[in-house]
């Protein structure tokens, strides 16, 4: 089978526990027979992050503002019990909050719906979006452990050495306090990104906080909101006839509830961390939700919304099965396969992301899933391992694409056309009807348009979107042939000629 070719690399970001598990696995089973991956690796498996102090995390992150399209595995934010079971270091902050922080993004979170599982909640229709701030809040907070008596204030101090101070609290005796901050810039940026996109999907748009108690903090979000929607986008949310409104953040979650769905709830880092997976769940699964970090530049990280599933990878570890869910996996890797080829312009790279997903969504519908799905079934469903699932979609996988190769009586293959140019600037039209991969050299087969069909094999070289052709030594050319004369025998009815190499 000819794998579809890849011109950039995505930034592959490895993660930890049985996430990890199952990226090995999604890339062996359902990617590398397929797909000619190239990825620039960065593993923020909690280890290696400790080994480098996270510089890995940040250079992943810079990788991704360079290549433009990311992918990322769930990782583990430790915490104290973290610390010991990893003997870490430092107990370093969110992956994702340093990643979001880095690229100023939005975090786009929208449910997977799967024929034959309905949502928890009866009301709803259509999927419902969560719009995630990317920045501050907790996950870029500064914390501490207030050993006895004393006051904790919030201290501002200027550049001129001005000092404004608050008292946050008389302690009279051990507690905790933490501080925590935002920026007007990313905010503003959080909001356009959120009134772009709901344009994007002509939906409305709801935003949340709660500023009767948050007077400062999360009133300032309200108002940045309200001002950037006034005078930029008031006219083209009328016109194209969705509304944009306000609420307290205990009023939405009620609304939601009461709501049909179809569009897309804003909210603070926080609250869309927790909200997120409410949704989630209440429309399926944790693992059916898909998440993509979206930057006011256009770099794109794309993720699965749940975290490392622990408790599986122990039972793992112990060398028991497990039946976790890879679905939003699955549809992290092609969602971010999408958007490279739509970047690229590689329409095979798009074809095959739409394929994994339909391949993985099918064999869900044609009643094989994960233990979390076959308990909200309608019907009868089969439990099976999340490798015996992965095998399941390769196989779906497998079937359409060759059928693809194979082509059927209606079938028409529309081949890319190559022109050839001789010393004297002759002309040649050739079809290219083939790619093979030679470590990180790729060759193509050509065949000539003329009546006798005549094959040439050379090797792709390629300098940003344009293509040229070399040509290559005899050894490399029949070696090539041989495996295309047996991927392709419907292009040979007699006996084969020679390659001829250019």
């Amino acid at each position: 089978m000819n794998r579809i070719r890849m011109t950039t690399p995505l930034v592959e970001m490895d993660g930890d526990e049985m996430t990890r598990v199952l990226w090995a696995m999604i890339k062996e089973k359902l990617l590398l027979p397929f797909v000619d991956l190239k990825t620039e690796y960065y593993d923020l498996g909690l280890p290696h992050r400790d080994e480098t102090g996270d510089q890995v995390t940040i250079d992943s992150a810079e990788a991704t503002k360079r290549l433009g399209v990311a992918v990322k595995c769930a990782t583990i934010t430790p915490n104290a019990q973290r610390m010991t079971e990893y003997d870490l270091h430092e107990m370093w902050k969110s992956p994702n909050g340093t990643i979001r922080a880095l690229l100023d993004g939005t975090v786009f979170r929208a449910p997977i719906r799967a024929e034959g599982i309905s949502p928890v909640v009866r009301t709803w229709k259509a999927p419902i979006t969560i719009a995630r701030h990317a920045y501050g809040d907790i996950y870029k907070n500064t914390e501490m452990r207030v050993p006895g008596a004393g006051r904790a204030e919030l201290v501002f101090t200027a550049e001129d050495g001005t000092e404004t101070r608050k008292t946050i609290q008389e302690f009279k005796g051990p507690g905790v306090v933490q501080g925590v901050h935002n920026l007007d810039g990313s905010i503003a940026s959080f909001a356009r990104s959120c009134f772009e996109y709901a344009l994007s999907l002509k939906q409305d748009l709801w935003f949340s906080a709660k500023d009767t108690i948050s007077k400062t903090y999360d009133a300032d979000f309200r108002d940045i909101f309200q001002r950037i929607y006034d005078e930029e986008y008031r006219e083209a949310f009328e016109k194209a006839g969705i509304t944009y409104f306000y609420t307290l953040i205990d009023d939405a979650v009620a609304r939601v509830i009461r709501s049909e769905g179809g569009f897309i709830w804003a909210c603070k880092n926080y609250d869309g961390d927790v909200m997120s997976d409410m949704l989630a769940t209440a429309f399926g699964s944790l693992a059916m939700m898909t998440s993509v970090l979206v930057s006011p530049d256009g770099k794109y990280e794309y993720e699965a919304a749940h975290g490392t599933v622990t408790r599986h990878y122990y039972r793992y570890l112990k060398g028991e099965a497990t039946s976790t869910n890879p679905t939003a996996t699955i549809f992290a890797w092609s969602g971010a396969l999408r958007k490279r080829g739509e970047l690229d312009g590689l329409d095979d790279l798009v074809m095959f992301a739409d394929l994994l997903e339909e391949a993985t969504l099918d064999t869900i519908a044609g009643g094989v899933m994960t233990k979390d799905l076959a308990a909200l079934w309608e019907g009868d469903a089969a439990a099976v391992t999340s490798e015996e699932f992965l095998d399941a979609v390769a196989e779906r996988i497998r079937e359409e694409m060759e059928d693809a190769d194979d082509g059927d009586d209606e079938a028409v293959i529309d081949f890319e056309t190559v022109v050839l140019r001789d010393e004297e600037g002759n002309e040649e039209s050739f079809a290219l009807v083939y790619r093979a991969m030679r470590g990180d050299d790729e060759y193509a087969v050509l065949l000539s348009d003329d009546e006798e069909g005549s094959v040439l094999i050379v090797r792709c070289v390629y300098e940003q979107d344009d293509c040229s052709y070399e040509p290559v030594d005899e050894e490399t050319a029949d070696d090539i042939f041989d495996e295309f004369q047996a991927e392709c025998p419907e292009f040979f009815d007699d006996d084969p000629e020679d390659p001829e190499d250019e």
